[in-house]
Formats: structure tokens, sequence, C-alpha cells
């Protein structure tokens, strides 16, 4: 009989398990003893993500890349332990780091019907977001192995089913770059299946060292034989990768780590060789030894050993005073949100085109606005709303200020282009990059997702790329943007945010994220000028988690529901009443608008 792994529910285990599940679905208390702190912190993130916890429906991957070094060291990997399996009813998968499946071993023909059912098959995305609480989404996640059992599963169709995925991360950079997941019956599930699952995603990280670019490993070589005979700041970076010492971490300001990044990057790709000086933000002047390694900068990249001269009278901070933002206007502090900021900074400042990718409200056009004022605040920067790509003298409008000095274009919406005005744009973006020297700089934003054939045409005009994150996967900048978007609506910062009225907020799932903040920030500030915001202020969409978008009349009765509520102090009863229905149905109603029941 197969060992059963400590964590897993016994069947009275199993069935408070599943109650637990229940509750939490209607939004209702579940004590932290009944559920894993991981698994809970999980269904969380899945409710805020409006996760459908009653049917699996996934987009299709088309022709997702199968031959990778991922792949290609994976493969004989998981092959052999398939033959080592010997036909045990376990599914072996490999999925890259969106968690989109690549490859599925399975010997038994029943597991592989339920699979198929549940769309867990190559070509479909499991990450979190999209199935909610699950072995490979989780894992992906949390960036450590992870085992969900039964009803731990956010959806109610993988119940029957346990899994255990190890995240799997590139041996140099660092990067997780897939996962390696073991699924079986939930009846089958034993103790070792993690242990054999990290055992796996080790076996794959070694060859992938094995078999690693050999420019990588020169790389990386080069950057600690530097670091061992050379004191002061030391960086070593690569298309896809940036390494510093200890010391560089200590002393650089991070408003000066992009542009010495970037300014790096382009010496690296000069055939000119020499010190190169450059004068950083914070007033500190940056005098660079950079040093190509395989290639180059667009092929190897290079190591790079930098002399920092202070200067005279730098300012001292105030005591008390917030810190400087990175960029101007912009407020956040999660690691995200900083490593998005940095990859646009990084691209505008290496001359690099740039794609700039996230949801709609992430805030792509300000931290692109920002990084240009930053760098050239007296320069043109035109917006071009792709969406009135129609509209005469459009086109012209991009050719005119690319003809300036340090002009910058920004075509927003690329994705609304049809394909004869993406032969357009193409063609007036070629004809800017052609010429000699080449002209001003280019940036597109688009939905995360929404890349057309013809689109990804025109995009191999932009070699640097960088995604924002959503709101909700760093949800704690709204300490620093709730002040910030009160300060631009109303006058003399009159207006503040009570603490209930915050948790409200952070709670909320926020699907247009801070565009749709400003929104319904904008609605308060309408009939509430000045003094404190309170939690019943906020309009009732702030108190859902709604799993799917709502009709008029849907939002109506939602509305009718959370203000029932919030008069009743919380009692769903008494709540149920003053509507006219029973409580059966109005725990069912809270359960599909995903309402958050205020405390009472």
């Amino acid at each position: 009989m197969t060992p059963t792994p400590t964590h897993v529910p016994t069947t009275a285990g199993g069935e408070r398990l599943a109650l637990a599940r229940e509750r939490f679905l209607a939004a209702e208390s579940v004590e932290p003893n009944q559920v894993r702190p991981a698994i809970l912190a999980s269904w969380r993130r899945s409710r805020q993500w409006n996760v459908a916890a009653d049917r699996i429906k996934l987009d299709y991957v088309r022709d997702p890349d199968l031959d990778t070094p991922l792949t290609r060291s994976a493969m004989p990997v998981l092959r052999g332990l398939y033959d080592n399996l010997d036909g045990q009813p376990i599914s072996i998968l490999l999925t890259d780091a969106a968690g989109v499946v690549l490859s599925r071993i399975v010997a038994d023909h029943d597991l592989e019907r339920h699979l198929d059912a549940v769309q867990l098959t190559p070509g479909f995305s499991y990450a979190e977001e999209a199935v909610g609480t699950n072995g490979i989404g989780t894992a992906l996640e949390g960036g450590r192995p992870m085992h969900v059992f039964g009803h731990e599963h956010y959806a109610e169709n993988l119940e029957d089913l346990a899994c255990a995925a190890v995240p799997i991360h590139h041996p140099i950079t660092g990067k997780t770059i897939g996962a390696v997941d073991l699924t079986c019956w939930r009846r089958d599930a034993g103790a070792l299946l993690l242990s054999l699952a990290r055992t796996t995603a080790g076996q794959i990280q070694q060859e992938l060292l094995y078999h690693g670019e050999v420019r990588e490993v020169e790389l990386l070589h080069e950057y600690l034989r530097t670091c061992r005979r050379t004191t002061g700041i030391v960086f070593a970076l690569n298309r896809d990768l940036v390494m510093l010492n200890e010391y560089a971490r200590q002393v650089l300001d991070p408003a000066d780590q992009p542009v010495m990044l970037g300014r790096a990057a382009e010496a690296l790709a000069s055939p000119q060789r020499g010190p190169v000086v450059v004068e950083l933000p914070t007033g500190a002047t940056a005098r660079m030894w950079c040093r190509p390694v395989g290639g180059g900068g667009s092929q190897g990249g290079g190591v790079v050993h930098v002399k920092l001269t202070e200067p005279d009278h730098r300012p001292t901070a105030v005591a008390g005073t917030p810190p400087r933002p990175v960029l101007p206007g912009l407020v956040g502090t999660g690691t995200l949100w900083l490593r998005g900021c940095h990859e646009v900074e990084t691209g505008y400042a290496s001359g690099q085109w740039l794609v700039v990718r996230g949801e709609p409200g992430t805030g792509k056009l300000a931290v692109l606005r920002a990084v240009h004022q930053q760098r050239h605040p007296g320069a043109s920067l035109r917006v071009l709303d792709c969406a009135d790509a129609g509209t005469r003298n459009w086109l012209a409008q991009g050719r005119e200020v690319l003809a300036e000095p340090h002009g910058a274009v920004v075509y927003r919406h690329a994705e609304r282009l049809t394909a004869r005005q993406l032969t357009a744009v193409g063609a007036v973006l070629r004809e800017a990059a052609e010429a000699r020297p080449a002209r001003g700089w280019v940036a597109v934003t688009l939905r995360s997702g929404r890349e057309s054939r013809e689109l990804a045409d025109l995009l191999r005009l932009f070699p640097a790329a960088a995604e924002l994150p959503p709101l909700r996967h760093h949800v704690d900048d709204l300490a620093e943007l709730v002040p910030l978007f009160l300060s631009r609506l109303s006058q003399d910062n009159r207006l503040v945010c009570s603490t209930p009225a915050m948790q409200v907020l952070m709670r909320f799932s926020w699907p247009g994220n801070a565009g749709q903040l400003w929104q319904v920030l904008k609605r308060v500030v309408r009939h509430r000028r000045t003094g404190v915001i309170g939690a019943d202020d906020l309009p009732p969409e702030c108190r859902t988690v709604s799993r799917h978008r709502l009709s008029p009349l849907e939002s109506m009765e939602r509305d009718a529901i959370v203000a029932s509520l919030r008069d009743c102090g919380g009692n769903k009863a008494n709540a149920a009443r003053s509507l006219g229905m029973s409580r059966a149905t109005i725990y069912r109603k809270i359960h599909e608008y995903g309402i958050v029941t205020p405390a009472g």
C-alpha cells in the first residue's frame, strides 16, 4: 500500500476540507487550522483573480515553442522517469514559466481521459490566475515546490486529483523557466510524489547546466573571475540577465542603476573600446571599463568594472521625509512593479525600441511618460492611439516627432491595428530605423496575450520588452497609490482614506487595475470633498470579487445585496428578509457575485 503523506487529509479530514472550501467560496470565515496556510493564501489569490470554481475553460496556446533548452534538457529525463514508473497511473507534465503545458506523458487511459476533460493537456495554461489553486500554478506563483490534494484545488473539477509540482530554475540566471508536475488520482497519492518531482526538477536543471549556452557559461565564469580579482562595483549583463556583486547592490542608488546598465549595453555593442564616463541622476560620476564576452553586447554581453565618484555636495535626506521616487510622478515599491519600471528605464537608456505589455490600466503609458520626462524633459513625446489609426494625418504625426532630436512616439493599444494599418505603421518605422543616424525612439503598448501574426511581424522592430504587473500582483502599493490619486482629485489634500476603507480596497481584485482605482476614487470625491473616506463611501463594486462581467440587471441586484448587508451589519438572515428573498437565495447570490460581507 502506498504510504499516506502527513498533510494529505484522511476521509474525515477530506470532508472537513471540502466544507471549508464551500464556506470560503460563499465568502464565509474559514478557521486557519482547517486549511494549510499556503492553500488558503492561494484560494484568496484565486478569488482575487475571479477564477471560476465550478468550471474549467481555458484559452488554447497555439503552437507553443517545443524546441528550447528547457524541452531539450527535460524530455530525456521525463522519458526515463516514465520508463521507471512502469505503467503506474501517474501523469508526468512539463510546463513553461507561464504554466503552459508543453508535454504530457501518461500510461493510464482513465487518467488520460480525465486530464483531457479538465484541459490539463499540451497547449493549455494551468497558471493559478487561470485555474486557481493547483500544483503547477501555485508552485510557479509561490516559486517553491507545491503539493495540492483533492479538495485543496480551487476548481471542483480537479477534486479527484492530487498533484505535486516543482519550479525549474535556470542554473545560471536563476530565473524560473518552467515546472515539472506529477499528477495522479487522489486515492493513489503517496508521500513520495513531491519528493519524486523535486528529484526530477533537479535532474532537469543539471541537464540544463550541462547543455547550457556556451556564451552564458563563459559570461558567468568571467564575471566570477573579475569579482575575485577586482574590488569595487562589478556587474555583467547580456540580453537575458544582469549580475551585480554585493558591493554594487550596497552603494548604487536605485535611480542610477538603469542609466548605468543602459550605457554599458551601448558600450558593449559598440566597436569602440576604452573607459566610458557617465553622469548619473544622483549627481555621481561613473567611470566604466566594459569588456565584451562571447561576441559582445548583442550576443554574449560583457563584464563591467566601475569606479564611482560622489558629488562634492550631495543633498542629505531630511529625517521623516519619504524617499524620492525612482521615476517622477510614480509611486510603488512592489517587486514586480519596480522590475517592470526598471525594464522600461533600461530599454529607454539603451536607445532600443520597446514593447510594453500589460493588462489595461496597469500604468504602461504613465511609466513611459515618466521615463521620457526624466531623461529628456524638454523633448517631444507624442502618444498615438491606434484606435484612431484611420483618421487623417495620424501616420504623419509620428513622422513629424521622430524627426526631432530626442523625439519619442508611443503607439498605444497596438493590438487594435488592422492588418493594413500594421503594414502602414511598419513602413513608417522602418524608414525611421534605416535613417542614418537612426531617428527618434519608439514604444508600443499592448495588452498581454493579444498579439496577432501580423502584429508579431511589426514587433520584430522592437528588440526590448517590458511587462507591467496587474495591480493585484502588487496590491500593497495601494497604500501609496490611494493618497497620490486623492491628492490629484481633491484640493489641498483635505481628503484621506480611513483604515477600514483601505482594507476594503486591499481585498478587491482590481480587474481594471490602477485605471479602475482612479475611477473609483473619482466617484468617491464627487460626494465627499473633504474629511475621511469610510468603507461605506466606497461603491458596491469594491465589496465584491465577481468571477464574470455582470449585466446591468445583475449589477443592480449585487448593489442591492451589498447595501442591505451593510445596513444589517453583515447579518445575512436580516439582509435576506429585507430584500424579500430566502436565506438560501442570498447565500447563493453572495457566492455568485463574490460579495465580501462586512464584519458584523
